[in-house]
Parts: C-alpha cells; sequence; structure tokens
C-alpha cells in the first residue's frame, strides 16, 4: 500500500474511545485504480476498479453483525469504506503485512480480543461470523493452499503477518510454533479469491460492467 497524499485531517476511526468488542473483521483493501494488474489481459482499468469495488463490497458485508475495519491509504477506498458503515484503519507507507499488522493492534486498542482478517478479492464471500466461533485462530487457504484467504488472529501482537507467496504454510506453522489452538478450514467460498483472468469463472455474470 502506498500513501496518496494523505494528511493529518484524514479520520483514523479505530481506537481512541472506541470500543468494539471481543471480535471483529479487518479488511486490507488497495486503491481501486491500481488493483489486479494481472487481470489487464481480460478487464480494461476501469473494469478492474469496479470489479475490486464489487469484491470488496461484498467481504465487508459478510462480516454480518460484527464490526468492520477497512485498513486503507487511499481516500476513495476510506470514503467507499464509510459509506458501507466500516470503520477505517489510515496506514500509509505500510505495505500490506505492516499495514495489516497495525491494523490488527489498532483494533486491540479498541477491545478486540480476536481479528478475523479477510482479503478483500473474495467474489463469493458469505458470513465470517462463523469463523470466530472457535477458541483459537483459524485459517482459511485460497483453493490452491498456497495464500491466505480468511485468518483469525489474537491482537495481543505474538503473531506476526506474513502474507505474499507461500503465506498458508508459514501462518499455518508459526501459529504452531507459538503454540496456539488453530484449526484449518477449507471453505469453498471463501477459497475462491480473484486474482488471474481464469479465476473470473467464480462469476456468472459481468459485475465489473457497473458499480456494485
Amino acid at each position: 500500500m502506498r500513501d496518496h497524499e494523505a494528511t493529518a485531517a484524514d479520520p483514523v476511526q479505530v481506537g481512541g474511545d472506541a470500543w468494539l468488542g471481543p471480535s471483529a473483521v479487518l479488511v486490507p483493501v488497495k486503491r481501486f485504480s491500481e488493483a489486479k494488474g494481472r487481470l489487464a489481459p481480460a478487464l480494461s482499468p476501469a473494469e478492474r476498479a469496479t470489479l475490486a469495488r464489487h469484491m470488496a463490497s461484498r467481504v465487508i458485508r459478510s462480516a454480518g453483525a460484527l464490526p468492520v475495519a477497512v485498513v486503507c491509504d487511499d481516500r476513495e477506498v476510506a470514503a467507499f469504506a464509510r459509506e458501507l458503515g466500516a470503520l477505517v484503519v489510515w496506514e500509509p507507507g505500510r505495505g500490506l503485512n505492516g499495514a495489516v499488522q497495525e491494523g490488527i493492534r489498532r483494533l486491540g486498542q479498541a477491545g478486540v480480543e480476536l481479528a478475523v482478517v479477510a482479503a478483500g478479492d473474495l467474489p463469493l464471500a458469505d458470513d465470517l461470523g462463523w469463523v470466530t466461533r472457535f477458541a483459537g485462530m483459524t485459517i482459511v487457504p485460497d483453493r490452491r493452499h498456497e495464500g491466505t484467504n480468511v485468518i483469525s488472529v489474537p491482537t495481543d501482537g505474538r503473531f506476526q503477518m506474513s502474507y505474499g507467496p507461500g503465506s498458508f504454510a508459514r501462518h499455518l506453522d508459526q501459529a504452531r510454533m507459538l503454540g496456539l489452538p488453530v484449526r484449518v478450514v477449507n471453505a469453498p467460498r471463501l477459497a475462491w479469491d480473484v486474482d488471474l483472468p481464469s479465476d473470473l469463472s467464480a462469476y456468472s455474470g459481468r459485475p465489473w460492467a457497473s458499480r456494485p
């Protein structure tokens, strides 16, 4: 994630006097105009931006009754998140892992003990509430068992995020190394993310043709 003309006036809505309860969902969302570059052979820049908005909206709404926060560094994304009733964690210049790590810390300051981190590109995302009904960590890998699409982590700072190729194995190994209870759930709807043109087969229509 990069800083896009961030200023001190940009609101950070998680922390301070906020009190969210024991569990919350955190969704990292990249600037829409820069999202999903690997889909360029199939979609125009405008279509990729619209698709990114559509998927992020689906994931945010999948939080259901849980508090949800979006970690971002882009004004358009922040406004989009607030329109959907999400809180905003403004974290420019940290990269994905740093931004998510700080988002988890901020949720912890707001009373959250377990943060459910969900990727923003899950076109079939549904209720995430079940992830919190386990006294430990839950990891939902992508359908290739390479990436981490959903992960619940304690907010006490022991667990360090490690996104990138092979993140599923690294996250699982770290949980075990720390002695944390962990379960791996192969949830087909949450396992489907969109990185390549072939991944668009998750859609029966063309939601990127219009704004969600």
